[in-house]
């Protein structure tokens, strides 16, 4: 629990501290203080996203690969998960790779959640917690009005960062489902907590947009160099 307090603690005092940032150039909104943690957050854990897309890339090449061995061994799952699995080493594959960037975001999203529930803003400064027409604080949910484009953002923003990770996605099927379940889930998530976790989801996807777009190309051209 004490680990917990102190995410809580170190996420508001890293709120405050970007929020005085962004009011010394003039821009005194929490909206921004969000923008520019989720920028540090990205960057910071870049190095694992850019491990994490390697890794995807390689396991999507090796699909051909894969299928052959399921139906080689259609009879024996035991052999036919040994052979996968001696493929991936061979390759130096880690299929549970992926997962570590996600695992790391989660307790990044708890605190932020935690924090925004019950925090103080600049009382010197009502509008501080106001941005782009959203009251961070506050849930809209889906009321039909302006504030539902966030949810949409989510849901757009999803769904594109699925399609870049993954282009294949679309052909198979369990991939297919995901790609469509995740931008409904992100979206009805977006609308039930406060509008300032959204902001910083659709901050959090646009910047892996980009990321994905730069580690896309980059791959491209190491593959291209090893042929």
């Amino acid at each position: 629990m004490n680990i917990l307090n102190s995410l809580v603690n170190g996420m508001t005092y890293l709120l405050h501290n970007l929020y005085y940032l962004s009011s010394s150039i003039g821009l005194p909104y929490y909206g921004v203080a969000i923008i520019l943690l989720t920028i540090i957050i990205k960057t910071l854990i870049y190095p694992l996203t850019y491990k994490q897309m390697a890794s995807m890339r390689k396991t999507i090449d090796l699909q051909p690969k894969i299928k052959a061995i399921q139906v080689k061994y259609k009879n024996d799952k035991e052999k036919a998960n040994a052979a996968v699995m001696e493929l991936y080493k061979e390759h130096k594959v880690n299929p549970m790779g992926g997962c570590l960037p996600i695992v790391v975001q989660l307790p990044i999203f708890w605190g932020l959640y935690s924090t925004l529930r019950k925090f103080t803003y600049d009382v010197a400064n009502p509008a501080a917690h106001w941005f782009l027409g959203f009251d961070l604080t506050k849930i809209y949910g889906f009321t039909p009005s302006y504030h539902i484009i966030l949810p949409i953002f989510a849901a757009a923003t999803t769904y594109l960062q699925t399609k870049l990770t993954n282009p294949n996605a679309s052909t198979d099927p369990t991939q297919k489902t995901m790609l469509y379940i995740m931008p409904v889930f992100f979206a009805y998530i977006s609308a039930t907590v406060p509008s300032g976790l959204a902001l910083y989801w659709v901050t959090m996807n646009v910047v892996s947009i980009l990321q994905q777009l730069y580690i896309n190309r980059r791959l491209t051209n190491q593959n291209k160099k090893a042929i």
